[in-house]
């Protein structure tokens, strides 16, 4: 910050130099240009005076917000597109083909029946649908949108039929469509099954290993008694003075040391 780059400047000098000291070199075409009309020396952002002392705002003043923001571009089938999407997420993940002439195809079509020929089914179809029923035939948004739904399913579910038909015509003929998404979807659930079996086997076993090296432990740490199978030996301390020995000269077994 405050250090400002003069090289844009110099780029003249600087090109010049640089053809004056290589031989052979052309200048290239905007040479000529930049010699005759230079760059500006005043930078086009300089900084502002910074103003010392209280600032006077005029409260009536206000800095306009949003001012250069293009304004926000809303129709009103974007409400029944969304009500219907919301209603049926699983529509949005239906391929569709996003050609169109001039995006007004729609516009083109006689919506009396939600079925267009060239015009693939697709929420489009119920939104437009639902506009043609309230705008020409002045049914209410609810009842419209009742309408055309119930149109939609049907639909749907003739087209369901035809798929499987068509299905179970090329299977009778011997035809081959591989795995389904329900089958590879049970494919993978098995392996991962399989996979945590194994893992909780493993795991099981380390805790009755672990159970049993707890409760042997014990048992190896208590200290047994030693049994004293050795016999103490008597040691004749001889008589002490002071005292008189027993009969025959004998030792007091009171007197005596055990070994």
């Amino acid at each position: 910050m405050g250090v400002r780059n003069l090289k844009p400047a110099r780029v003249y000098q600087t090109a010049a130099a640089t053809i004056n000291a290589s031989r052979g070199v052309q200048p290239p075409p905007w040479f000529s240009t930049i010699e005759s009309i230079p760059p500006s020396e005043i930078l086009t952002r300089p900084q502002p005076a910074v103003q010392r002392g209280k600032i006077i705002r005029n409260s009536k003043s206000r800095k306009p917000s949003k001012s250069f923001q293009p304004l926000q571009i809303v129709y009103y089938e974007d409400r029944l597109r969304k009500a219907f999407y919301s209603d049926h997420p699983w529509e949005l993940a239906r391929p569709r083909i996003l050609l169109e002439n001039d995006g007004r195809d729609a516009q083109r079509c006689n919506w009396q029946n939600i079925q267009q020929p060239g015009f693939p089914l697709t929420g489009e179809s119920v939104v437009q649908r639902q506009l043609y029923l309230m705008d020409v035939e002045g049914k209410q948004k609810m009842e419209a949108y009742d309408i055309a739904r119930k149109e939609f399913y049907a639909l749907r579910h003739e087209e369901e039929v035809e798929r499987r038909v068509a299905k179970e015509e090329a299977l009778w003929s011997g035809a081959y469509f591989g795995k389904g998404p329900l089958e590879v979807g049970m494919e993978l659930e098995d392996k991962v099954y399989e996979e945590w079996k194994d893992w909780a086997l493993i795991q099981a076993e380390r805790l009755d290993l672990t159970r049993q090296i707890t409760v042997n432990r014990p048992a190896e740490d208590a200290v047994e008694p030693e049994e004293e199978n050795e016999v103490g030996t008597i040691v004749d301390l001889g008589p002490i003075e002071g005292l008189d020995a027993g009969a025959g000269g004998e030792t007091d077994p009171r007197f005596a040391t055990v070994l």
